[in-house]
This record gives C-alpha cells, sequence and structure tokens, in this order.
C-alpha cells in the first residue's frame, strides 16, 4: 500500500500512530492501515492500540456529555441575538447533534415567541 500522506506514515512517531489507531473513524481507512502495519512493523504490544481506542472512547463520551449540557445564556441574546433567534427559530436538528439541553430551551423559546408574535400583531390590528 502506497504511503501518499504528509508527513508519511513510516515517519510518524509512536505516539502519533497510536492516536491514529486509536480513532479510526477520524482518518482516511488507508492512514489507518498503514498506521496498524507500522505499529507491527515496530513491535508494538497491541495492549496499546486497545487502550489508545479506550481512551478515544472516553474522549467522545466527554465531549458528548460537554454538547448535551451546553445551554443558551443571557450573553447569547446579549451580544449574538440575531445569531441566536436565527437558531432558535430555524434549527430543527439540535437534538439530533446531542445539544439535550439547547433543545429543551429552543421549544420553550419558540412557545414564547409565538405568543409574543401573536400579542404584538392583536395590538396593532
Amino acid at each position: 500500500m502506497k504511503d501518499n500522506f504528509k508527513p508519511p506514515i513510516k515517519t510518524r512517531t509512536t505516539k502519533e500512530l497510536l492516536a491514529i489507531a486509536g480513532a479510526p473513524k477520524k482518518w482516511n481507512p488507508q492512514a489507518y492501515k498503514l498506521a496498524i502495519d507500522e505499529l507491527y512493523n515496530r513491535k508494538i504490544n497491541f495492549k496499546l492500540i486497545d487502550q489508545a481506542k479506550y481512551i478515544e472512547k472516553k474522549k467522545e463520551n466527554l465531549e458528548a456529555l460537554k454538547i448535551s449540557k451546553e445551554s443558551y445564556s443571557i450573553f447569547d441574546f446579549i451580544f449574538n441575538l440575531g445569531e441566536t433567534l436565527v437558531e432558535i427559530i430555524f434549527a430543527w436538528d439540535l437534538e439530533k447533534e446531542g445539544y439535550l439541553r439547547k433543545a429543551e430551551q429552543q421549544k420553550k423559546f419558540r412557545i414564547v415567541l409565538f405568543f409574543l408574535t401573536v400579542f404584538i400583531l392583536l395590538l396593532l390590528f
């Protein structure tokens, strides 16, 4: 298999190769295969690869937890009002993307915005 990566996989450190082997979804399949082959050539214990995969999984879980707890703050409305309102009104996939708290807040904000809009329209007519 040809190594067209920059820097070439063979020249990377063992730590870098373990990072590639630990996160196969984040890397090109060819890079992953070359990294595994190079680790094998360097006679690296495959328990280290399993450990790298375990650590990567923990990182992914931590990131997902962090994302799920992210919420709107008052500063979003003060400093980015337009962007925040567009996200609240038009973003439909917050929950699917893992932003669970934001999705709950979005539902409540949409209800408030709906009634606020109706109230303003009633006042105008």
